[in-house]
């Protein structure tokens, strides 16, 4: 379970504190998808970032499966993102001079190893449509390819909560319907909370969950 609890986050200026969020609370369960949008500026990357445990709020708690990785030591919360969160993001942030089975295979250069994760990795990128380009380098994919190695990256561990920034921002119609598509699938699948930022009407749509980041707190669409 994610529970998100009055959360707030200020940045500081010469004028004084900067309100980005403002109470925001959020509880999802495992199997949820939930699509959060919003004007550029509102606050919806800061938000995903707090999820992921990778910048601290200013007030409020953020727990994942009863576990509050702010109150973890910095080694602790660096094995606890490894292991329970998966991140996507608009850039797909491929290594280029790994191929595509070594980049899916990057998390798992740390932390406890269970020993399957290369067999995994084939297979999650056959699911993706890539077992044929295992050995390719990012250079020799298109963009939609090099999101669908993002997600199976992202998913080697099978964490938790997978958090995506903009998946289908830089792509194409067509490989943005088949980027979201096995999204889902593979959510489906494993079970995780899926959390997405987007700008898509159309990507929002395919989710169950709707939210909308304005005056610096989460709306539910239609409230």
């Amino acid at each position: 379970m994610l529970d998100v609890s009055n959360i707030a986050k200020e940045y500081a200026t010469p004028r004084g504190p900067l309100a980005i969020l403002k109470g925001v609370n959020l509880s999802l369960q495992r199997g949820d998808s939930a699509a959060i949008m919003g004007p550029s500026g509102s606050g919806k990357s800061t938000l995903l970032y707090i999820l992921g445990a990778l910048e601290p709020p200013t007030s409020g708690t953020v727990k994942l499966d009863g576990r509050d990785p702010f109150q973890l030591s910095e080694k602790e919360l660096a094995a606890f993102r490894n292991q329970s969160i998966g991140f996507i993001f608009q850039d797909h942030c491929l290594l280029p001079q790994c191929s595509v089975l070594e980049n899916v295979l990057v998390p798992t250069l740390v932390g406890p190893a269970d020993g399957g994760y290369t067999e995994r990795a084939r297979k999650l990128l056959s699911h993706v449509g890539l077992g044929d380009r295992l050995d390719h380098r990012p250079a020799e994919l298109s963009g939609g390819e090099k999101q669908r190695v993002a997600l199976a990256r992202a998913l080697i561990r099978k964490p938790l909560l997978l958090l995506c920034d903009e998946p289908t921002g830089n792509l194409d119609q067509d490989s943005a319907e088949v980027v979201a598509s096995l999204l889902l699938e593979l959510h489906n699948e494993q079970q995780t909370i899926l959390v997405v930022v987007t700008h898509s009407r159309e990507l929002a749509g395919r989710f169950a969950i709707h939210y909308e980041l304005r005056h610096a707190n989460l709306h539910p669409v239609g409230a």
